[in-house]
């Protein structure tokens, strides 16, 4: 089962969340999101459970639950949405000028 952990601590890492969902099950990873550019977590990750009712039992228990005061997001992970290429812009330019038959 994957697990979206969100309103995480920018203090919270990767070895974090792995310590924090190993007390409900076996965790295959767990991965705190970070900015590219600034290195800074992003306030949020995904942890993979192998078994599903141990990821339900982890949801259940950490959901609202408070790290350095704040009230964690915890649910199964959505898939992400294909994103399709966008735009295209409008009509070409082609010859604007009247027809004459």
């Amino acid at each position: 089962m994957n697990i979206y952990v969100g309103n995480l601590p920018y203090t919270v890492r990767d070895n974090d969340l792995l310590s924090m969902f190993q007390e409900y099950g076996n965790v295959s990873s767990a991965k705190v999101v970070m900015d590219r550019e600034t290195d800074r977590s992003k306030g949020f990750g995904f942890v993979e459970m192998p078994s599903d009712d141990e990821g339900s039992n982890a949801i259940n228990k950490l959901n609202g639950h408070e790290i350095n005061g704040r009230a964690l997001r915890v649910n199964e992970a959505r898939p992400r949405e294909d994103r399709r290429p966008g735009g295209g812009g409008g009509p070409g330019g082609g010859d604007r000028r009247p027809k004459r038959w």
